[in-house]
């Protein structure tokens, strides 16, 4: 009799353990449906903001990723205030949708532990010698991989929803200095948590106020 109600006992653990991994499940896909959801929301609304024809001549380049467009308006403003080449990078993995949040967030935390883990984008070269500066949007460490910087000013900026670990931004200067750079500097701006962000206009505001000062 005791042996049975230990055994019942058990099996009821058991099934609150998978309740709860269950709910947990649960509510991990449903922040990612959320957070994915925004994304696709801010990309509609800032698509078409702030548009950016090169020069002819310049001696500023902005190289960026964006995934939601936050980080693809800034360049668009930086390279018109400085007069600067643009150059948007692709990196299918991290498409806009569900399965590019999910592999872009395992592959961040993935690269704590093994820098190499990096993904292939498009195009991973650029002819940068005829600049003097260069801006990089967001971490994008596989292009600093492939590129050199050599006496270039590099100026890594970045716009999110948490900060960037002063580590990572250690880290990613050391990768830029060895390529040649001449100095680095880094610029952020803080959009807030997804249900509590900046519109897209504060964010262009503080970027003015902030970097441009």
């Amino acid at each position: 009799m005791k042996h049975a109600l230990i055994l019942g006992a058990n099996g009821q653990i058991a099934q609150w353990l998978l309740m709860l991994l269950a709910v947990a499940m649960l509510s991990g896909l449903a922040f990612f449906i959320g957070v994915t959801l925004i994304e696709k929301r801010q990309a509609r609304a800032v698509a078409g903001m702030v548009p950016h024809d090169a020069p002819a001549h310049s001696r500023g380049a902005v190289v960026y990723f964006s995934r939601s467009g936050n980080t693809g308006l800034a360049a668009r403003h930086v390279a018109k205030r400085m007069g600067s080449a643009l150059y948007p990078l692709q990196v299918p993995e991290y498409e806009l949708g569900l399965g590019g949040l999910a592999r872009s967030a395992f592959a961040a935390n993935a690269r704590r532990t093994d820098p190499e883990a990096l993904p292939d984008i498009t195009p991973r070269r650029l002819n940068l010698k005829p600049f003097d500066t260069v801006w990089l949007g967001s971490p994008i460490w596989a292009f600093v991989e492939h590129n050199r910087f050599d006496g270039q000013h590099v100026v890594l900026f970045n716009t999110f929803n948490s900060n960037l670990a002063a580590d990572q931004i250690a880290a990613f200067k050391a990768k830029v200095m060895a390529r040649g750079a001449r100095s680095f500097k880094h610029r952020q701006v803080l959009r807030g948590r997804m249900t509590r962000q900046l519109t897209p206009e504060e964010m262009l505001g503080s970027i003015d106020s902030e970097w441009f000062a």
